[in-house]
């Protein structure tokens, strides 16, 4: 299937690991020009490397803290700079840290600014050029809505989904589309960390229909699609890729 992406402009954050690697690899191979960033230069590099082997443009990288307060400000300046617009904006980065009900507030600010004030900074500062330009697609990679406990990374996902929704109502008649995609287990250096493998094949057998972890190709191919004019009348939703292991609808 011919996307129609190869030449439009495209930021991805958190593009050193795990799902945003996944998605800025797949987009520099529909040929999108690209701006990377993360906390990681060698990682980022690498990936950059990868997207040059593989024929795509070479990718600008940007190595930005999303904990630094000029990060969105920053990463646009230069996105700006070297594409001129950015059309796809794909908000990936993030993290999460355990949670309890009496976690203090630094550790709440902390959750709220990498998962969702940034993300919105971020957009804000290249929405403008977007509706200039009459076209857009902004993807956020969020978080499930079942969370097992207090945990300030799934409320700030959270808020960026309700976000998310108010803005596409805003920007749809300048022909951007927002988007979000709450990934399930997707196998990443974090899950290798986190769960055993014990773990990860129980949890496989016994809660995931499709019977197996994920992989961020898996995501990327979803969030390619949204990226593309072929999505054009998709707005406003958030759309699980987990395999089946939510049981509700998102």
């Amino acid at each position: 299937m011919d996307l129609d992406i190869a030449g439009r402009t495209g930021l991805v954050s958190g593009a050193s690991s795990g799902i945003g690697r996944a998605i800025a690899l797949a987009l520099g191979r529909e040929g999108v020009r690209l701006v990377i960033t993360a906390r990681r230069k060698d990682q980022l590099d690498e990936v950059a490397g990868q997207i040059r082997a593989e024929g795509g443009p070479p990718p600008t990288v940007v190595v930005a803290d999303y904990l630094a307060e000029d990060a969105a400000a920053r990463i646009a300046e230069v996105a700006l700079a070297e594409l001129g617009t950015v059309q796809i904006l794909i908000n990936n980065a993030g993290g999460s840290r355990p949670f309890t009900r009496h976690t203090g507030d630094a550790q709440w600010e902390e959750a709220l600014t990498l998962n969702f004030t940034r993300h919105r900074q971020l957009t804000g500062h290249l929405l403008e050029p977007m509706i200039a330009d009459g076209w857009g697609r902004i993807v956020n990679i969020t978080g499930k809505s079942e969370p097992d406990g207090v945990n300030g990374a799934f409320s700030a996902k959270a808020a960026l989904h309700s976000w998310a929704k108010g803005l596409s109502r805003e920007v749809g008649p300048s022909g951007i589309t927002v988007n979000s995609v709450p990934p399930g287990r997707i196998m990443s250096e974090q899950i290798e960390r986190n769960y055993t493998p014990e773990y990860r094949q129980w949890q496989s057998d016994s809660e995931i229909p499709i019977g197996e972890y994920g992989r961020g190709e898996d995501i990327a191919n979803l969030v390619c699609f949204l990226a593309s004019p072929l999505a054009r009348y998709i707005t406003g939703t958030v759309i699980p890729v987990d395999g089946g292991l939510r049981r509700y609808q998102f």
